[in-house]
């Protein structure tokens, strides 16, 4: 998979909370309005030079995936884990491990 220039897209959040996607690469050449990115009500792709951000065929609804938080350990965390690793190795140790 090799990715161009004509592959990025500048993601914006609309003002109804929309997000649009605009071409980096491509304006009009008139105007210097950005070409955006929109699907018709058949779910093809339209041309950019047709799309508008205010348009419908241009908002899409952002999707939330699931985040899960994990608490990262500090390092005083780790060395007492290792430190008790140590101590329940099994075998007794006398006369400082002789």
């Amino acid at each position: 998979d090799v990715f161009t220039p004509e592959c990025k897209f500048k993601e914006s959040v609309f003002e109804n909370y929309y997000v649009i996607y605009s071409s980096t690469l491509y304006r009009q050449q008139e105007s210097g309005r950005a070409w955006f990115l929109g699907l018709n009500k058949e779910g093809q792709i339209m041309k950019g030079n047709r799309v508008k951000k205010t348009k419908p065929s241009s908002h899409f609804v952002p999707k939330p995936i699931e985040v899960c938080m994990y608490r990262e350990p500090s390092l005083h965390e780790i060395g007492e884990k290792q430190g008790r690793s140590r101590k329940s190795s099994g075998t007794p140790t006398m006369n400082g491990g002789k």
